[in-house]
């Protein structure tokens, strides 16, 4: 091959190779996406997901598959997810507790700040502080004194340890200075029907959990857990409002891809999510689960993962949460 010609074939191939990654992401996708949730079919997360993978697959015409791969409180695929291409055909949806498993668990095989990408704040879901009808406590001021005038003697149950409710009482705990008794479940439903029967006084839930109870006279809400009102519940004040100052504990979803991920690719997937996420159709959607869908830019999300990490870490550290 003449010089001027291996010259050109070179040349032309460095212009192919440079425009590969900006040629990806202005192509994404080309082929099916798998979106995978990292708990059981039917939670709050598996469902919204399916109602974003279901808005990204009209958007890109291409399917969106949804799996769920549950273990070890997201902790099992988490590390498949890190371990994976960082070419964005595999994404995952999952919940608070990402950033909460590595305070929790000392032997995780991926360190959750480098080896994933936060893409999108898929949604987040105010928890609501709620007490049975008979105990004393009216509003979170008259919570906070009789547990102080009684302490130890106030329980308050959990989905288990180190979930998103438990460590909202925990932070409750922390920031008001009360002796509150944690009692863990194994899963929200059995410690509501206990809150229900009276066998536990006091409960961090989801909205959507609670939110029928509360409307029909079985539960108490003393206050939600964003800094913002709840739709749902409208007359039912923040703890901030309540006068714990600065607290905020929300669920929240998020999506994440492998590590690594091409800067371009990232901030287009962040797009489309973005722009699904304000639909009507998916405002509506989420609406019904108690989900304020995301409004957040890649580079917010990304720092509101690290604060969140930092922020739960003290409180495990704090409260000598441990996981055995």
């Amino acid at each position: 091959m003449k010089t001027w010609l291996r010259t050109a074939v070179a040349l032309c191939l460095g212009l192919t190779c440079m425009a590969g990654p900006a040629a990806s992401a202005q192509d994404f996708p080309d082929r099916p996406v798998r979106l995978v949730v990292p708990f059981p079919a039917g939670g709050t997360t598996d469902i919204l997901a399916r109602l974003l993978g279901n808005a990204l697959s009209a958007k890109w015409s291409q399917p969106v598959v949804v799996e769920n791969k549950p273990g070890a409180s997201g902790t099992i695929f988490s590390e498949q997810l890190a371990r994976s291409a960082p070419d964005g055909y595999t994404l995952m949806v999952t919940a608070t507790h990402h950033v909460i498993n590595p305070a929790l668990y000392k032997n995780l095989r991926y360190d959750t700040r480098t080896d994933f990408t936060p893409i999108a704040l898929v949604a987040a879901v105010p928890n609501v502080l709620v007490v049975n009808p008979a105990f004393p406590a009216k509003t979170v001021a008259e919570l906070i004194a009789y547990a102080k005038a009684n302490p130890g003697k106030v329980n308050f149950g959990s989905a288990g340890t180190g979930g998103a409710n438990h460590l909202s009482g925990e932070l409750f705990k922390s920031m008001t200075g009360v002796d509150m008794v944690h009692i863990p479940y194994k899963g929200a439903a059995p410690a509501l029907n206990d809150l229900l029967g009276g066998q536990i006084r006091v409960m961090f839930d989801s909205v959507p959990g609670v939110l029928q109870h509360i409307k029909a006279g079985k539960l108490r809400a003393l206050g939600v857990t964003s800094l913002t009102r709840s739709p749902a519940l409208p007359d039912v004040p923040t703890l901030d409002e309540a006068g714990v100052k600065g607290f905020e504990a929300t669920a929240w979803f998020g999506l994440y891809g492998p590590g690594n991920m091409p800067a371009d690719l990232t901030a287009r997937l962040s797009r489309d999510v973005l722009a699904a996420l304000q639909s009507p159709e998916i405002k509506q959607q989420f609406a019904l689960q108690g989900a304020e869908p995301g409004t957040m830019t890649q580079p917010q999300f990304a720092q509101f993962v690290n604060a969140e990490m930092d922020k739960w870490a003290k409180v495990i550290a704090d409260a000598h949460i441990t996981i055995q």
